[in-house]
């Protein structure tokens, strides 16, 4: 099995154990997709540019005002959030949730994604 072929795994994993979260992805800092499992509607290219802008902005805004070290960028809209996180160097994970995620819960398993991405990549 190819390490995309087990980041898709972990991916579909994480969305089948929490239905609130819709979609979700594995992107490179520089803005590449580098596995997986977002909508037909949505385009991979345009998701994993603001995505990495999105990550970069995070990291100098916590680096800037004393914060430490990036761990998640929380973005709300009325219908859904949107929460990135380092996933290894180099290498972030998308979220899209539903508007009534329960936030603790996705923490928890993303975290859990991103301990399995790290052994992958």
């Amino acid at each position: 099995m190819s390490r995309v072929d087990e980041l898709n795994r972990v991916l579909r994993s994480l969305q089948a154990g929490t239905p609130d979260i819709e979609a979700a992805a594995v992107i490179s800092e520089d803005g590449l997709v580098i596995a997986s499992a977002l909508p037909q509607h949505i385009e991979e290219v345009r998701v994993a540019g603001m995505s990495a802008t999105i990550l970069s902005l995070g990291s100098r805004a916590v680096h800037e005002l004393g914060r430490g070290n990036l761990e998640q960028v929380l973005v709300r809209g009325k219908d859904g959030y949107i929460v990135l996180g380092n996933a290894s160097p180099g290498t972030l994970l998308l979220i899209l949730t539903t508007r009534e995620a329960k936030l603790g819960l996705i923490f928890l398993d993303m975290n859990r994604a991103i301990e399995n991405i790290k052994k992958i990549l």
